[in-house]
């Protein structure tokens, strides 16, 4: 395992703003199992217990809602229980697709800024993600590649602005608009209680620090999740813990992440820097940012017909949004399964290009991840042969079906997913 491998899973692909002062992240799967449990972050609450203050609702979300990021160091284990067919061997140990089974190991540094490192730790492997302000490095030590992420000149001068503007902070008219941390809290309980029950655990200790726990269940009986429990920490309001439970096991939580120690100071300047391993292979990609008519919502005589989702929101073309809260299944049409699992850069580019981004610039980053013969850099990882493993056959299509997630690939070219249950998807096929 080497020494030089890297950290956060926020890469130069997220827009400036957001990654100027991000909380510590972890790749792929983590992150979306974070992303999940904090749909609404400020719903953090807990009755006092062993010492702790009793705090309201309101009162919690308000302190994590104005709390700043804090600089950190620890050692996570994140744990999956989903009910997914055995991954086979070789895509096991430290790389990202390890994370949809078992039990993994990641250290994580931040500076509680800009900086941050995380590596997954595998027996005798190691996948690393580190970011320095609008830089990312990857590294996998089975592939032996170092994939390194910037943004563009253009790219890279407005970053450079928004950071300024970061630390300026807003003017005094915008700041006057803005909502303080009990007025958003509110809002947040508010619109969280449309479609959740949200109660009190009692405190616990999270890696030796006393924690109030959160827990938040799905009002309605047509999801796969339970319930979600989100420890915090009394003193920073940092996040230690995450548990999501499935309706199919009450006892065990389909997902699990959090720490099992944790110091909050500052790393070693040593260990957020980046040094590709003098045996790695080095490939750069350049990450152009969105401009502003790409990242502009249309107007509503604009919007696609399909707009079936929260509000009306608008949405992609061939994206539409059924059901609400916990029961959302979203639909996007017109997709070639096949081409993607093999690797058909066109496939890729238009998916990316048409329907994510809808500029020029994302084609030419799909041909940074996927080269014109198809392959991907580096790696070994056979797409089909993960897709053949995940999937099972059903009269309307292929079906991945997890504790908190079903998948439903269609033989027309849609793809539907939901936490919800696989009857639920097949009935809307």
């Amino acid at each position: 395992m080497t020494e030089n491998a890297a950290p956060s899973a926020t890469t130069a692909t997220s827009t400036p703003r957001s990654i100027l002062r991000s909380p510590w992240m972890v790749p792929g799967v983590v992150a979306a199992a974070v992303a999940g449990a904090f749909l609404a972050p400020p719903l953090l609450a807990n009755a006092g217990a062993e010492g702790l203050p009793d705090l309201t609702p309101a009162e919690l979300a308000a302190n994590v809602a104005a709390a700043e990021s804090v600089p950190l160091s620890g050692t996570v284990v994140y744990t999956a229980r989903l009910g997914l067919p055995e991954i086979p061997t070789a895509l096991t140990g430290a790389n990202p697709i390890a994370l949809l089974g078992g039990s993994s190991t990641l250290r994580v540094w931040t500076d509680g800024e800009d900086r941050s490192r995380v590596a997954l730790l595998g027996d005798t492997s190691e996948y690393s993600v580190v970011r320095d302000g609008p830089e990312a490095w990857t590294y996998s030590s089975t592939d032996e590649e170092v994939v390194h992420y910037a943004l563009d000149a253009a790219g890279q001068a407005r970053y450079a602005e928004l950071e300024a503007e970061l630390r300026e902070g807003p003017s005094p008219d915008v700041a006057a608009d803005l909502p303080t941390p009990e007025e958003a809290a509110s809002a947040a309980l508010d619109h969280a209680d449309e479609s959740s029950t949200v109660s009190m655990d009692a405190s616990t200790t999270v890696a030796g620090r006393d924690a109030y726990q959160l827990v938040v269940s799905p009002k309605t009986q047509g999801s796969l999740v339970g319930r979600v429990v989100v420890a915090v920490d009394a003193e920073t309001w940092t996040p230690l813990r995450v548990q999501v439970w499935s309706t199919q096991d009450a006892e065990t939580p389909a997902l699990e992440l959090g720490f099992t120690d944790v110091t909050f100071a500052t790393p070693d300047d040593a260990v957020l820097a980046f040094a590709a391993p003098a045996d790695a292979a080095v490939r750069d990609v350049i990450i152009p940012l969105p401009d502003e008519t790409d990242l502009a919502v249309p107007d509503a005589a604009e919007a696609p017909t399909d707009a079936t989702g929260p509000e009306d929101a608008p949405l992609p073309e061939g994206v539409t949004v059924t059901g609400t809260g916990w029961e959302t299944v979203v639909e996007i049409s017109g997709i070639d399964v096949q081409a993607l699992l093999g690797s058909d850069p066109a496939a890729m580019a238009g998916l990316a290009s048409e329907r994510l981004i809808g500029s020029d610039e994302a084609q030419e980053l799909v041909g940074e991840f996927v080269p014109e013969d198809g392959e991907h850099p580096g790696s070994d990882l056979d797409l089909g042969a993960l897709y053949g493993t995940l999937t099972s056959e059903s009269p309307e299509g292929q079906v991945i079906s997890s504790a908190l997630l079903t998948v439903l690939l269609t033989p027309d070219g849609r793809v539907l997913v939901g936490a919800v249950p696989a009857e639920t998807l097949r009935g809307m096929a």
